[in-house]
């Protein structure tokens, strides 16, 4: 199994299977694709992960869910994890959010719901092309 990992954190489980089968369908087995429906579960994921040596790529997160906004995780994220790189997905997230994400969270870009999987799929290929530079 890979050592290599992209997450996607949403509060709906629809979404989280869309993500999930969109992902895997372009990728296939090159990546292992992880899913929290919350940040709390998202943290536990990250930690797990970081725990078996298994490098999380991208983080896709959802903006509005409850507890805490995407942009404030993904800001949290990037200064513990400042090499991973965020995604912003959300119908409903404002431009102040989206703003403080790019520049406290080095955002590498914002998804509008509903998406088309191939701006989904060419945002998580150029994220990823961070990694081959």
């Amino acid at each position: 199994m890979t050592n290599l990992a992209i997450l996607c954190v949403d509060d709906e489980r629809i979404i989280l299977l869309s993500l999930r089968d969109q992902i895997s369908k372009h990728f296939g087995d090159r990546y292992r694709y992880e899913f929290a429906e919350s940040v709390e579960e998202a943290w536990e994921v990250i930690e797990e992960l970081s725990g078996e040596g298994i490098k999380i790529l991208i983080i896709v997160s959802d903006w509005l869910m409850p507890g805490i906004r995407g942009d404030e995780f993904l800001i949290e994220v990037h200064k513990r994890f400042p090499d991973i790189v965020t995604v912003l997905l959300s119908g409903q997230a404002d431009e102040a959010a989206i703003e403080r994400a790019k520049v406290h969270a080095n955002l590498h870009a914002y998804i509008p719901k509903p998406w088309d999987e191939e701006t989904l799929i060419n945002i998580i290929k150029s994220g990823l092309e961070k990694f081959n530079e």
